[in-house]
């Protein structure tokens, strides 16, 4: 699937990614503060979970972007 995908999609589904998982960290850190009172620990719990999140996946699909794109042109890219 990700073969057919032209380069620019792939980037920007890595885009999306990466804001919707340090929002989501964000805004549920935000929902659980305000329920349990005790503002701004867990909102920065959250963002350092939604970052975290960010990082390992974004790192995950950038590599099989790099790997797909080596597969399609048969030349190994490491220069």
């Amino acid at each position: 699937m990700m073969q057919r995908l032209p380069r620019a999609v792939r980037l920007l589904g890595l885009g999306w990614y990466l804001a919707f998982c340090i929002v989501g960290g964000i805004v549920l850190g935000v929902l659980a503060d305000g329920w349990l009172n005790t503002d701004p620990l867990l909102t920065m719990a959250g963002l350092i979970i939604g970052l975290a999140t960010a990082f390992l996946g974004g790192y995950k699909l950038l590599m099989q972007a790099i790997a797909v794109t080596t597969e399609t042109t048969g030349t190994d890219e490491q220069a």
